[in-house]
């Protein structure tokens, strides 16, 4: 997915838009495991998945140790990219990721193990999007919101 950068976004802030993918596809492999161990694993992988989720959302993806490693490990092997997008929509993403990892964690971890398991597949439905076809759920409904506020914010205006 693809988003443009608009004036209020420096140019040094933009990423590379593989970037992402490659954490949604960490992130599903993550989320699969939680969904195969038993609970009490479970319950621990959702929780550095959550913190995973949190260091995106406070600190922003480019922050966060996927982010790294794309960058060490992964984009050296790549051809060069001409295509880098704006990291608030990803970073929005997080934070609904952390949502669910925290609904998750909450399930799990008070013996609701079928809501746990729901969140965890909703955000592995998410992440999978995103990691196989490059569709990013949660920079979409940030850019709903966006839009939403900025037709708002004309309506009060006039």
């Amino acid at each position: 997915m693809s988003t443009t950068i608009d004036r209020h976004t420096a140019v040094s802030a933009r990423i590379d838009a593989r970037g992402p993918q490659f954490t949604a596809a960490v992130t599903a492999l993550v989320l699969i495991a939680v969904l195969a161990l038993p609970t009490p694993a479970a319950t621990v992988l959702i929780g550095v998945q959550a913190l995973l989720f949190a260091a995106g959302a406070l600190l922003g993806v480019q922050h966060t140790p996927t982010a790294w490693l794309f960058r060490r490990v992964v984009r050296p092997r790549l051809s060069g990219t001409t295509e880098f997008e704006d990291p608030r929509p990803p970073r929005f993403a997080q934070a609904v990721g952390l949502g669910f990892a925290a609904v998750a964690f909450a399930g799990f971890a008070s013996g609701l193990d079928a809501v746990g398991l729901v969140a965890t597949g909703f955000a592995l439905v998410a992440a999978l999007l995103n990691a196989l076809f490059r569709f990013c759920l949660g920079c979409e409904l940030y850019l709903l919101l966006k839009r939403a506020t900025v037709v708002e914010q004309r309506r009060t205006k006039s």
